[in-house]
């Protein structure tokens, strides 16, 4: 009797773990991942590096330019500037102040009106007086020349006094020194 009481045990115990239920098993849904919008983004790509010597050119060119595009004109057999010329020549002043390879040839230009030796004197004198006013701007007077060619290449074809008026000026031409 002594063997059947564990035995006895063994199956009590083996009963009851065999009757208790069992219990499920509970599954939580996961939540649902957050909406998002996804954008297809393309590479960055970054601009070609420029050469800096062809940068330095075109900003060069870019103040020669500046300069050769005004031009200053004068009132009718004068060679005295005007307040908007004075505005020009601060300007080209400026420039050529902050750049010390630019070397500069002042035209002077007169209307067709006048003898031919009237018209060359009265251009340089317009060019002279362009000439002075950058030079007491700081700009050095090494940097600077003159030339008249009074009614030689007008501007402008036409014998209207809105032709003359743009033949009477001084034009800039810019060379860079090494």
């Amino acid at each position: 009797m002594k063997a059947t009481v564990p035995i006895l045990t063994i199956g009590f115990c083996i009963g009851i773990f065999a009757c208790a239920k069992k219990k499920e098993p509970v599954w939580v849904e996961p939540p649902p991942p957050p909406e998002r919008e996804y954008v297809r983004q393309e590479p960055v790509r970054q601009a070609p590096q420029e050469d800096p010597l062809e940068a330095e050119r075109r900003r060069l060119e870019d103040l020669m330019n500046k300069i050769m595009s005004d031009d200053v004109y004068f009132e009718y057999n004068q060679a005295t500037l005007t307040s908007s010329a004075k505005d020009i020549l601060t300007e080209v002043g400026n420039i050529l102040k902050r750049e010390n390879r630019f070397t500069v040839l002042t035209e002077g230009h007169t209307d067709e009106r006048g003898t031919e030796n009237y018209n060359l004197g009265l251009g340089m004198r317009r060019a002279e007086s362009v000439v002075k006013f950058l030079t007491n701007y700081g700009v050095a007077s090494g940097r600077l020349t003159k030339v008249s060619y009074g009614e030689e290449q007008p501007k402008v074809a036409g014998h209207s006094e809105e032709a003359w008026a743009q033949n009477r000026r001084a034009a800039f031409r810019v060379k860079i020194n090494n």
